[in-house]
């Protein structure tokens, strides 16, 4: 298992490591959400691979501004 730094997770997000954890977390969540036998990641851990993709620039994301609900 490859370790990663919190300065190169956080230069895959302009500087916020917290933003690339997220979507590394999300990214894994959709992969895991796969039915059994279609994910391309076998039995490898998913948030160690998405933070392997995040970082080497696989993964590409938007942030999108979340809309209120109406009281």
């Amino acid at each position: 298992m490859k370790v990663f730094t919190p300065s190169q997770v956080a230069d895959t997000a302009g500087g916020n490591k917290y933003l690339a954890v997220l979507v590394a977390a999300r990214y894994a969540r959709e992969v895991n959400a796969l039915p059994l036998g279609t994910s391309p990641y076998g039995p490898r851990k998913l948030t160690s691979q998405a933070l392997e993709e995040l970082t080497s620039g696989q993964i590409e994301f938007r942030l999108v501004k979340r809309r209120r609900q109406a009281p």
